[in-house]
């Protein structure tokens, strides 16, 4: 046998053992009872992270929460949100907004393949701009843009009209938002977070 059939063989023999090992039995909790564990039900979707501070990087939201589950009990995918800054929420905006006052709902969060899903909860709320109101709309097909009050609201009056438009003033995402609201309530910033 020749120098490179033997290297060639050896390295067929190495990649089939790294091969088995990789199908190694299960270290679940479920092993010293000898059954098997199941695997989990395919994801139905992905959604979101939180965004920093005045730079924020929303990350894509709004799908559908995943279906799947591991056999013992505890949730898939990513299911808890980092803190936000002292006066950031996360919001779902519900109907139509003016340029002084903004509708949503609060938001709990929920499992995501990708990242944490935000799901809206609760009754709808009305909090009003400050005057000095910062947008900053993010999409996954178009460049960053921040936006005066007038702006923003025609944004998510679109948005709202034709959930997932990718013509109007700026594309829609999924109408999730981190809000910072000042000491008299008023909404100081928002951050969209981009979704596919």
């Amino acid at each position: 046998m020749s120098v490179s059939r033997r290297l060639l063989a050896t390295a067929l023999v190495a990649t089939a053992a790294f091969g088995l090992a990789a199908c190694g039995p299960d270290d679940s909790s479920d092993q010293g009872a000898g059954t098997a564990t199941a695997t989990a039900a395919p994801a139905t979707g992905a959604p979101t992270a939180a965004p920093a501070t005045g730079s924020a990087r929303p990350a894509p939201s709004g799908k559908p929460a995943q279906s799947g589950k591991p056999t013992d009990g505890a949730p898939e995918g990513f299911c808890t949100s980092a803190p936000l800054p002292a006066g950031q929420k996360w919001i779902d905006v519900q109907k139509g907004t003016s340029a002084t006052a903004l509708v949503y709902k609060e938001t709990k969060d929920a499992c995501g393949v990708d990242d944490v899903a935000h799901e809206a909860v609760g009754p709808d709320k009305t909090a009003q701009f400050a005057t000095t109101v910062k947008g900053h709309l993010r999409s996954v097909v178009a460049a960053p843009k921040d936006v005066n009050a007038a702006d923003l609201a025609k944004h998510i009056n679109e948005c709202i009209a034709t959930p997932g438009n990718q013509k109007g003033f700026y594309p829609c995402s999924s109408g999730v938002y981190t809000v910072a609201i000042d000491a008299s309530g008023k909404v100081t910033e928002m951050w969209e977070r981009p979704s596919s």
